[in-house]
């Protein structure tokens, strides 16, 4: 079978395209796993095999259980946070109209527009136990005893994170959850208001539940943020006051290029790939069965 020019380009295009996603992503996994088994430490590269010694300091390394704590108190507290409010502020949107929705919805969605790095440093200047606003308001108003040390203080430092980051996403899955709204038919909304269904019952009934798939899809969203958690956090608290908010994105980062311990890097790295591979798969293969 002779291909014409137009076949030949699309091989070329498609054939280039998988091989550059197969070098730098698959090829640099499989290296990423293979150093995670050697003992290289420093600048100068060293392969020598070890098993898994690595994986058998990190378990005993309390560094990285205090990480993968924080992992998932992100995971119990910041996603079905994110999805709550992003759902209300969608609701809201509805309920608004057309006449303010477009102003509302760059409001909702500007956190998200701004990078992590500019809103890690605002949320940063906020919690400035001295200058920041959150202490100052709560002095202006005589409530001087609910001040705090927020990301100095270790036991509510991780919260202010979750807090901060809640106040971003929240945005990305109202608009989610306002575009599976604006998905449901209008004469199913028509016909429930007809046979005399109020506000309430139109949304807890026709509304919410046709809107699983957009909140799976949202919750896959979050969980991987979740688990992949780094420069947010790098630039409000820089994993500190302590581990306190330590994650195991953060720790990584730091134990391969500050300490050069690139083997126990690789050897996180690993355990994170691993644990967000069995949050995407099973959301694939049900994409796939629907």
């Amino acid at each position: 079978m002779r291909l014409s020019k137009d076949n030949v380009l699309t091989l070329f295009i498609l054939s280039s395209s998988i091989v550059l996603v197969g070098y730098f992503i698959y090829v640099f996994i499989g290296w990423n796993v293979l150093i995670s088994f050697s003992d290289w430490v420093g600048l100068t590269p060293r392969y020598n095999f070890v098993g898994f010694k690595q994986y058998i300091d990190l378990s005993n390394d309390p560094v990285f259980w205090s990480s993968l704590t924080n992992n998932l108190l992100l995971v119990l507290l910041f996603v079905p946070g994110s999805l709550i409010l992003g759902l209300f502020l969608a609701i809201l949107l509805d309920v608004v109209g057309t006449r303010g929705e477009g102003v509302f919805r760059t409001i909702f969605l500007l956190p998200f527009s701004l990078s992590f790095v500019i809103t890690a440093t605002l949320w940063s200047w906020m919690y400035d136990p001295s200058l920041g606003v959150l202490n100052t308001i709560l002095n202006s108003f005589g409530l001087s005893f609910l001040k705090s040390g927020w990301i100095t203080d270790p036991k509510v430092a991780l919260y202010c994170v979750i807090l901060a980051l809640i106040w971003q996403f929240s945005g990305y899955t109202a608009l989610i959850f306002s575009a599976g709204i604006k998905s449901i038919p209008e004469t199913q909304i028509m016909a429930a208001k007809v046979d005399g269904a109020s506000g309430f019952e139109i949304y807890t009934r026709i509304v919410l539940p046709q809107l699983k798939s957009w909140v799976l899809a949202s919750f896959v969203i979050l969980m991987v943020f979740a688990l992949k958690a780094f420069d947010f956090i790098y630039v409000l608290t820089n994993g500190g006051p302590g581990y306190s908010t330590y994650v195991l994105g953060l720790m990584m980062f730091i134990y391969t290029f500050f300490a050069t311990h690139f083997s126990y890097g690789a050897a996180i790295a690993t355990i994170l790939f691993v644990t967000v591979m069995l949050i995407v798969i099973p959301y694939v293969l049900r994409v796939r069965h629907r």
